[in-house]
């Protein structure tokens, strides 16, 4: 039986977490440190599958919406005996009531267990200072968002990504513009040659990422994209100690066209790059022939910062890997008016003093 898995220190008992600093498995109660490695029997039971020791959540009080009940599965904490619930695609989190970080063994299990993990690079208080960052010179936000908002939440995730190798077999005919200007005492010229240009030959890319997991928004994903997968390692469940995991709900199968349709894209863009010499290139006609290899599971370093401000909830996510941070943020209307206020202002000024110049003359 799969079931709930924790990690305990061997020398207090303590539940030990993965180090960002040192990417070592450390213990905060002792300070003792374990490279990952000593810990991988722990991943003995995830060559099979197997089932999880796990009961359906029904409580009192409320009738359960259609879905609401199959989508949520609960667990006994082995420290303290506490109930910990998750959804089902649930596979690390912490107990609410003692705090120890728990995998899921179950959820990460056969078929399910990844292939690799690129481990968090940054803290949680890197994610903070990013977003503070993010604040600055953006004149239009909201003095009192700066000033009194708290971040409601602020989460490290491993979010699971399809790896796709690809072959491409490409013939692009892109439309082209040169635009040459000049000038005589009595005119101004603009002339405008129009090319066709064709592009053909094969692309290989390897590691295509798509997000494997419905929650999260595919945009917001690849906004914060690239991953260094150099730096990837095989998967062991030590690395999810202390940060919350989700196995994924797409399939490979329904993520391919997403990865298609990203290598069209970057094929495109490749080949564009090589027509230089161009005013504006824009594609005309596109033949692209993808070939994928087989996906391979990883899962990805993620920060996710939830803020509230004016009962408007905002999302940002930073990458976990190398700190970039994206989201969006609220726009102070009366800001915003008094600024184009301003710059009206201004124009009319610049306008009176031409006038009046003109007029002296």
């Amino acid at each position: 039986m799969a079931g709930l898995q924790e990690y305990k220190c061997p020398c207090c008992g303590g539940a030990i977490a993965f180090d960002i600093q040192t990417q070592n498995v450390k213990c905060p109660y002792c300070d003792t440190e374990f490279p990952i490695d000593v810990l991988a029997s722990y991943d003995d039971d995830l060559k099979t599958d197997g089932e999880d020791d796990i009961h359906w959540e029904n409580p009192a009080g409320n009738e359960w919406e259609d879905g609401e009940e199959s989508s949520l599965r609960s667990f006994i904490c082995k420290s303290c005996g506490g109930e910990i619930v998750g959804d089902e695609n649930t596979a690390a989190t912490s107990c609410p009531f003692c705090g120890n970080p728990v995998v899921i063994s179950g959820q990460l299990s056969g078929s399910l267990k990844p292939d690799y993990v690129i481990p968090f690079k940054v803290d949680k208080e890197a994610a903070k200072a990013a977003l503070r960052r993010h604040y600055k010179g953006k004149k239009l936000l909201p003095k009192i968002f700066k000033d009194e908002n708290h971040i409601d939440e602020i989460k490290g995730i491993y979010v699971p990504f399809w790896l796709f190798d690809a072959q491409t077999d490409a013939n692009i005919r892109y439309r082209a513009t040169r635009v040459r200007t000049w000038s005589d005492r009595n005119y101004e010229y603009t002339e405008t040659s129009y090319y066709s240009v064709v592009r053909g030959g094969n692309v290989a890319f390897d590691h295509i990422p798509v997000d494997g997991s419905s929650n999260m928004p595919d945009d917001l994903m690849e906004s914060i994209e690239p991953y260094d997968f150099s730096q990837a390692v095989d998967f062991k469940t030590a690395y999810l100690a202390g940060y919350l995991a989700d196995k994924y709900d797409v399939s490979s199968e329904n993520s391919v066209a997403r990865a298609n349709e990203r290598v069209k894209n970057s094929t495109e863009q490749v080949f564009a790059s090589t027509a230089t010499g161009y005013s504006t290139i824009t594609v005309e006609n596109s033949a692209i022939n993808v070939q994928n290899g087989k996906a391979k599971y990883a899962l990805y370093p993620v920060w996710l910062l939830n803020t509230t401000w004016n009962g408007q909830r905002f999302l940002f996510a930073m990458n976990g890997q190398t700190g970039k941070l994206v989201g969006d943020l609220p726009m102070d209307k009366s800001a915003k008016n008094r600024w184009l206020f301003g710059l009206a202002g201004a124009f009319t000024a610049i306008a009176f003093l031409i006038s009046y110049l003109i007029w002296l003359l």
